[in-house]
């Protein structure tokens, strides 16, 4: 069993996140508090393996208590607030609960927190080594991740790129030279000034054009020789 505790200062949050608890098979509610001084006062005490954190908080906020326990815990953040998902990788953080939560990514966020207990010092360094699969861009007023596995392609628009997912595009104000550098050079390759492509996209080559879809890309000279190297592999 996971010994948990609950640490959000709005009643209920707090109480919807007890009711979730109770329903999973892996969790031990230990406590719920509304105040974070409260909550590390607990910690001191008690043998906890798992804290279910809120952000913004009077007093304390959640990144100050992280800082505080030294990555003591395990940590799922619960928020309304999506700007803080980039800081809370700083912190390996399990999960990253947006509210309102579901029960069901609650329990996948659970599953997470069980596999990395379950895991073995050997594997628990593999993970901190292995690069992210995930990138995080600025879209507006939002801070959105972005998994690797979803990107299609990009596509350099003046002074934006658009990426395309399955769900949506979204516009972002990133370099795509910076975003080239970033994505895996194994699974992303550019092929024109105006286009980066996933490789595992692509529908089929015709004519020196990419086929994803119903879109026809052009392969730029410049870019053919690396594109080619690439499918050849």
């Amino acid at each position: 069993m996971i010994n948990c505790i609950i640490i959000d200062d709005e009643p209920l949050a707090g109480q919807l996140l007890a009711a979730y608890a109770e329903r999973s098979a892996d969790l031990n509610l230990l406590a719920t508090f509304t105040n974070p001084i409260d909550a590390l006062h607990y910690l001191g005490g008690n043998e906890v393996d798992l804290l279910f954190l809120d952000i913004q908080m009077p007093e304390l906020t959640g990144i100050q208590l992280m800082k505080i326990t030294k990555g003591k815990y395990q940590v799922i953040l619960t928020t309304a607030y999506e700007q803080y998902a980039l800081e809370s990788y700083d912190f390996e953080v399990a999960d990253y609960l947006l509210k309102p939560i579901s029960l069901d990514r609650f329990l996948l966020a659970v599953e997470k927190v069980k596999k990395r207990l379950e895991a073995t010092p050997e594997v628990i360094a593999q993970e901190r080594e292995r690069p992210p699969d995930f990138i995080f861009v600025k879209s507006g007023h939002k801070t959105v991740r972005i998994d690797f596995s979803a990107i299609i392609r990009l596509e350099s628009m003046s002074n934006y790129v658009m990426i395309h997912t399955p769900e949506e595009k979204i516009m972002t104000l990133e370099n795509m030279g910076e975003l080239a550098k970033i994505l895996p050079a194994d699974r992303f390759v550019r092929i024109h000034r105006s286009h980066l492509i996933a490789l595992d996209k692509i529908d089929f080559v015709e004519r020196n054009r990419v086929v994803i879809g119903e879109e026809y890309l052009p392969i730029s000279e410049g870019y053919k020789e690396r594109f080619w190297e690439l499918v050849k592999r």
